[in-house]
């Protein structure tokens, strides 16, 4: 009898368990940048939520396909589709491609970047910053452009952009990342606001310092000083990054806009 009570609360427990879990089934995502790293995690997130995900690559074609080669085995549907982000031509093209394959695009999160490199005031030049626009500012704005007239006529969309921390800690001789990404917050919460008419939300994700290819040249000491930082005493993952976007995706998230998700173990309080 007790064990029949046990199985019995269990099941409930279970139903009830998965109802929660967001579904993001007859939606479909791009991920830009999602070769790997965040971008991977993000993509991979997604789909297993339920989402048919485009994965945006530029030059690292066999991994994107990889990944798609995984995720697809899984049962999950992905397709790995080229294209500079920076170029308008090149995004039209896509997202004819994308829309071709998977239907309307509903979930939008720009996350391709380029190099970031560390440069003082004086080695700054307005051309360094340009490049940083390019990808934080121009590439979305290029993106959210091509989708937003069906995001608009079906009254849903959602829009995930990966920010970072920096804008609240304003890291020395990096004021060309920066100053982008703090452009890029300044639009998300713009964007939101002029877009929550028609039931299109706007967020932000917004990272620590999370471990990935890019960070392979950090010394465990440079790690430390930052983990020392850090309320929760460690480094995040990707997989966290990706689980916050797929939140914001989905049905749970519709009365968020125009918000900055720190994910960063409280290493900023803003």
């Amino acid at each position: 009898m007790v064990r029949k009570v046990a199985e019995r609360l269990l099941s409930v427990y279970v139903g009830k368990y998965t109802q929660s879990v967001p579904s993001l089934k007859d939606k479909t995502a791009l991920v830009t940048g999602a070769s790997r790293g965040l971008g991977a995690a993000i993509a991979t997130a997604l789909a297993e939520q339920g989402a048919r995900v485009a994965v945006n690559y530029f030059a690292s074609e066999g991994r994107a396909e990889q990944l798609c080669w995984d995720l697809n085995s899984r049962g999950l549907t992905t397709k790995a589709f080229k294209a500079d982000v920076r170029d308008e031509s090149q995004i039209a093209a896509m997202v004819r491609e994308v829309e071709k394959s998977f239907g309307h695009i509903d979930i939008l999160v720009p996350n391709a970047t380029g190099h970031q490199p560390f440069l003082s005031i004086e080695e700054q030049t307005w051309q360094s910053h340009l490049d940083q626009l390019e990808f934080f500012v121009k590439s979305p704005l290029l993106l959210l452009q091509s989708v937003l007239a069906g995001m608009k006529e079906r009254c849903f969309g959602r829009v995930i952009q990966i920010g970072s921390e920096v804008v609240e800690l304003g890291n020395p001789r990096f004021a060309n990342y920066v100053a982008a990404k703090g452009a890029q917050l300044a639009a998300t919460r713009s964007w939101a606001r002029e877009l929550a008419p028609f039931g299109i939300t706007v967020n932000l994700v917004a990272p620590g310092w999370i471990p990935t290819d890019r960070s392979v040249g950090a010394t465990a000491e440079e790690k430390q000083a930052y983990i020392d930082r850090v309320p929760m005493q460690h480094m995040g993952t990707p997989e966290d990054v990706g689980r916050t976007v797929a939140f914001l995706a989905s049905a749970g998230a519709e009365f968020i806009t125009g918000q900055k998700i720190a994910v960063n173990g409280g290493n900023t309080l803003e």
